[in-house]
């Protein structure tokens, strides 16, 4: 059992001494690792967080919208979900679009009140980060060369330059919360990490528009031309994707080229169709499904991007994340405060089989709305088959409802 350190706040948060000493080094401050160490600080547990970019660049970069109940809840009982009240957009459904209808899937009805929130990932990073800094605890942006050693040792340290100057931090875990493209999961031995995979053969062109919902809630739709989705940030801002492929030229969708495409996928014989407006932005996002395992190497342990990615038809991503740092703060809480490891030794397997999970269900999300171009006519008539089914059986809706809007945490 290691004694807890001095949960004081540092003089100056945003940098570091030359040496310094902790309980757990956070690497990345995205909303994993800023959301790890909120629950490490309110367990009293000294941390350390560490990201690469510019602050303003993990504020603005535009990710996921929709939150779990799971997540909705974890940010509400740990004081950082006021903003999230007050701007959040509640929808206890979605649509699901098809051969010129829509059909809506109500999931407060069909999983005891449960529902989901739309509420960008930009935001929730802005809540953290302002909690973050309220504590006086250390975040650090803008840090090079971050290298972990001694992992397998019970002193990991974390060795990066901030500001040219090489600086060391000895600690007890290090959290690998620095996504897809960090240092953590490579620092792991290639013999001792499986890795699972798969690429998808399109892509997401995503717009925001200044442009006010059409919808009250998500409208997921499958065309003969490929999927699209509508969705929104904001009763003034529309969030919109068009399926393309993953090497698409931005270039040559206009905006006027952009909303006709939107018209005609997501348009229905009812006359409903998304509200135009100026494109504030545009963006192509390829999609992959990715799971690395274990997601524990002695004292380095895996949460978030840094594990696992899922395709975003299933908004499992962030939520993901979520899970993940909620057990491992856990975890670490029963460690330092009681020296038992149980729960850390569990944390791969646990996290793992809610990953797959979610994997399996975005996966099942992605193959039933998208369109491949190995695909043939059959292959379309059975999708229309497959969706004809769920939105008529309350069973599969209820499925669907149960896994969209999230098991709680555990």
């Amino acid at each position: 059992m290691h004694a807890i350190l001095s949960s004081e706040p540092c003089d100056n948060p945003r940098s570091l001494n030359r040496d310094t000493r902790t309980q757990v080094v956070i690497v990345g401050a995205g909303p994993a690792g800023l959301m790890l160490g909120h629950l490490l600080h309110l367990a009293g547990i000294d941390s350390v967080i560490l990201e690469t970019r510019p602050e303003d660049y993990v504020i603005d970069r535009v990710r996921a919208g929709v939150l779990e109940q799971g997540t909705v809840d974890l940010l509400n009982t740990t004081g950082v979900g006021d903003r999230l009240r007050a701007e959040g957009l509640r929808h206890e459904g979605i649509h699901i679009a098809f051969s010129g209808r829509r059909h809506r899937i109500d999931f407060a009805e069909l999983t005891g009140g449960r529902a989901i929130t739309v509420y960008g990932q930009n935001e929730v990073v802005k809540d953290l980060i302002a909690a973050r800094v309220a504590t006086g605890r250390p975040l650090v942006f803008e840090v090079d060369g971050v290298r972990l050693d001694a992992l397998t040792s019970t002193r990991p340290t974390v060795h990066f330059r901030q500001h040219g100057d090489l600086q060391t931090i000895a600690c007890d875990f290090v959290a690998g919360c620095d996504g897809f493209h960090g240092v953590c999961r490579p620092s792991i031995p290639a013999n001792d990490l499986r890795v699972y995979e798969r690429e998808y053969p399109f892509a997401w062109l995503g717009i925001l528009a200044d442009a006010p919902p059409s919808s009250d809630e998500l409208v997921y739709s499958l065309h003969e031309r490929g999927f699209a989705l509508f969705s929104m940030r904001s009763p003034s801002v529309t969030r919109l994707y068009l399926q393309c492929s993953p090497d698409e030229d931005l270039a040559a969708w206009s905006d006027d080229r952009i909303w006709e495409e939107l018209g005609t996928r997501l348009g229905t014989d009812e006359g409903w169709r998304p509200n135009e407006g100026r494109i504030t932005q545009k963006s192509v996002t390829p999609m992959r499904s990715f799971v690395a395992e274990p997601m524990r190497y002695w004292r380095l342990f895996l949460a978030g991007d840094a594990a696992h990615i899922v395709p975003p038809t299933g908004a499992k991503g962030l939520n993901l994340a979520m899970s993940d740092v909620s057990r491992l703060a856990d975890a670490l809480a029963r460690f330092f405060q009681a020296g038992d490891s149980s729960r850390l030794d569990s944390y791969s397997d646990s996290a793992l089989r809610r990953a797959w999970r979610a994997q399996r269900f975005s996966w099942w999300m992605t193959s039933m709305l998208h369109r491949s171009l190995e695909d043939t006519a059959f292959d379309y008539k059975r999708q229309l088959a497959e969706l004809d089914y769920v939105v008529s059986s309350r069973a599969a809706m209820t499925s669907l409802a149960e896994n969209y809007v999230g098991q709680p945490f555990d």
